[in-house]
């Protein structure tokens, strides 16, 4: 029973659904087995699965990128869990990635999903390296950051779409049909890798993830 239960545990799929010639071809990078992380590229991070992919706590920010995939526009989606500590959970999807400190990501912070006074702060895009948060913040207060609505529990599981046109960017959050956030400019870069991202200090984990291109 107990070994069953593992190997229940460890069946984790990530489907990448991609349209070529009008027909949907599948890619499944085969995360099946925790020491089995040949279709990735792991950065500053252990990682592990459980129920899903777990990405440890690390000083520095960390990646799971998806080796030999180029991605331009499209639909992203997958659930996220981070967790109600402040300052101390970051939890995110990057895109148009060249390197392991050039690329773009969305990500969250859950410790502020029901705070009054952070809330605004939920959601929040960046561009690496120019265009960090605090900068964002600084030269375009409220812009590349916004509250999220409907508000999810910081400590359990929420899904997120992420849509891609660019140079235009949406969020959805638990399949609101409202966007949480909308970037109308984002970087010069429109294509390259995809992978989980997680912050300074932070861990996180994700599941179900679906790539449609476009």
């Amino acid at each position: 029973m107990k070994t069953s239960k593992l190997i229940f545990g460890l069946m984790v799929q990530f489907v990448f659904l991609l349209s070529v010639s009008a027909q949907q071809a599948e890619v499944i990078p085969d995360l099946s087995k925790a020491n089995n992380l040949s279709k990735w590229s792991v950065v500053n991070r252990i990682v592990t699965l459980d129920d899903g992919v777990f990405l440890n706590k690390k000083s520095g920010d960390g990646l799971l990128i998806l080796k030999d995939f180029t991605f331009q526009n499209g639909k992203i989606d997958l659930d996220i869990k981070g967790k109600n500590d402040p300052g101390m959970s970051f939890v995110g999807f990057a895109f148009h990635g060249l390197n392991d400190s050039t690329f773009e990501a969305i990500y969250f912070r859950p410790f502020n999903f029901k705070n009054p006074e952070r809330k605004n702060h939920s959601v929040q895009y960046i561009s690496m390296p120019q265009n960090d948060w605090s900068k964002l913040r600084e030269q375009h207060p409220g812009v590349y950051e916004n509250i999220i609505q409907p508000v999810p529990d910081p400590d359990n599981w929420f899904h997120a779409t992420i849509i891609i046109n660019y140079p235009e960017v949406k969020v959805f959050v638990d399949n609101s049909g409202d966007p949480s956030l909308v970037i109308r400019e984002i970087g010069v870069r429109n294509t390259g890798w995809l992978g989980f991202w997680v912050g300074n200090s932070s861990e996180g984990r994700y599941k179900n993830l679906k790539i449609a291109s476009k």
